[in-house]
């Protein structure tokens, strides 16, 4: 078997592996020969072959043995090769992996997402802080702070700008050394390396780079030994004025069992929010998206208002609502039919149920007392005043339209008024909305707030 038949048959692996693992693990192998029953593979780095014979050698074998049955077991070793210098290493998807040695001619993109690039990333408000400090950073020139710390709940963007970083940087620096990784890879080089006794070569590695990128920070909290390392990487890498950017969930002072002289690290540089989307920049995501959508599967309509339809409802994750608009074209594509709102909630239901967030009375008696700017104890409490008694009817209306709750249980909430009362808050609201614009413009302001 040649190198070139292994290719061919390795491709056959994505399906099984992923193509995040194949890129990242099975392409990189190079089959020396195959003598005796054994396939012996040529791997970059000890770390890479290791990790391919306990995670994937069954499945490559599987392929193998199909191809020629003479073949009975795999051998990796390090390429003669002297490796290269490493540039980046892509975050992988749910898994832990080491870093990949990039090929020797520069950086390493085959691991990055080729749309995360900052012209495809839509700017908002709840995003154009975390934006314009990573375009900072991307210049490659000096900054004022340093690290960088973007955090912000799954699928707000911390991935899309970390990789937008990367990208911008092999074109606007491509001498720069760009190390480029999750803090689970990083945990998982550093056992390495004191596994294998080869603690000089992990620190030449992350103490010689440019810019240290690591995703995902929070997952070396409560890694005692790790922590340890990372601290003196980041010093020695600040002292040397070199550029860190960092990547979590939450900020870094909420993050458990994290230390607090890496928490003090992390805090020293600019950390930065991103907050949850709102209806406009999920409506500008999805209109972005469409164009794409609309070149997949030309000729394909979709309705006026499912574009608003879908920012309104999915609302918790952009993933979940890109992937909702990928699924509604090859849905309405397979079965002949235009995009409507009837197909949409078909192909969507399950979508629409999950990312349907549960709206509390209590959340609603909070964001109207402070739409209104009176205490909460006013409005709830027996005081018959105007200015507390309609933000207390325009709170009782949203109640019973945006929560399951009952008349009598939505009364009891309202210092244990009777169904009664509420029945009539909510129909003066409801005459209200019609009458008064004013009304009609605050309904819409809260709703779109608690739905947000």
């Amino acid at each position: 078997m040649t190198q070139d038949e292994w290719e061919k048959l390795s491709h056959k692996l994505v399906k099984t592996a992923g193509q995040n693992n194949f890129k990242t693990w099975i392409e990189p192998l190079r089959l020396r020969d195959v003598t005796e029953g054994i396939a012996s593979f040529n791997a970059p780095t000890n770390f890479l072959g290791n990790y391919v014979s306990q995670n994937f050698s069954d499945m490559i074998l599987h392929e193998l043995k199909a191809a020629d049955p003479s073949i009975r077991r795999l051998s990796f070793a390090v390429s003669a090769a002297p490796a290269p210098r490493m540039n980046i290493a892509a975050k992988p998807q749910m898994t832990a992996q080491p870093v990949r040695t990039p090929a020797a001619n520069g950086l390493n993109t085959a691991s990055l997402d080729k749309r995360f690039t900052f012209d495809k990333f839509v700017v908002g408000k709840p995003n154009e802080l975390a934006h314009a400090a990573a375009k900072r950073v991307a210049e490659g020139g000096p900054v004022t702070f340093n690290p960088l710390f973007l955090y912000g709940g799954v699928g707000l963007g911390k991935t899309h700008l970390m990789h937008a970083i990367a990208w911008e940087l092999q074109t606007s620096r491509p001498d720069l050394n760009v190390l480029y990784l999750s803090a689970e890879q990083f945990m998982y080089r550093f056992v390495q390396a004191l596994r294998d006794r080869k603690m000089m070569d992990f620190k030449e590695i992350f103490r010689s780079v440019d810019v240290l990128m690591v995703d995902d920070v929070q997952f070396i909290a409560g890694k005692d030994s790790t922590q340890e390392e990372f601290f003196h990487t980041f010093n020695a890498l600040v002292d040397q004025q070199k550029q860190i950017i960092i990547s979590a969930d939450r900020a870094p002072g909420e993050i458990k069992d994290l230390e607090d002289r890496v928490k003090s690290r992390l805090q020293c540089g600019l950390v930065v929010d991103l907050h949850p989307t709102d209806y406009e920049l999920r409506l500008g995501i999805l209109q972005s998206k469409i164009e794409t959508q609309r070149v997949n599967y030309p000729g394909l309509e979709i309705e006026d208002g499912v574009l608003e339809f879908l920012a309104h409802r999915i609302s918790t994750n952009v993933r979940v609502l890109e992937g909702a608009l990928t699924r509604l074209f090859a849905f309405a594509s397979l079965v002949g039919r235009e995009i409507d709102m009837a197909l949409t909630q078909d192909c969507l239901a399950d979508v629409l149920r999950a990312s349907e967030r549960k709206i509390t009375v209590e959340e609603i008696q909070r964001k109207v007392s402070d739409h209104y700017n009176i205490r909460l104890s006013d409005m709830i409490g027996p005081k018959r005043l105007r200015s507390f008694a309609r933000p207390r009817q325009v709170a009782m209306y949203l109640s019973k339209h945006m929560t399951s709750r009952s008349l009598p249980e939505i009364g009891r909430r309202f210092g244990g008024r009777d169904h009664t009362t509420v029945m009539h808050g909510v129909k003066r609201i409801e005459e209200l909305k019609q009458a008064d614009v004013q009304i009609a413009e605050d309904l819409e302001l809260l709703r779109r707030a608690l739905e947000a």
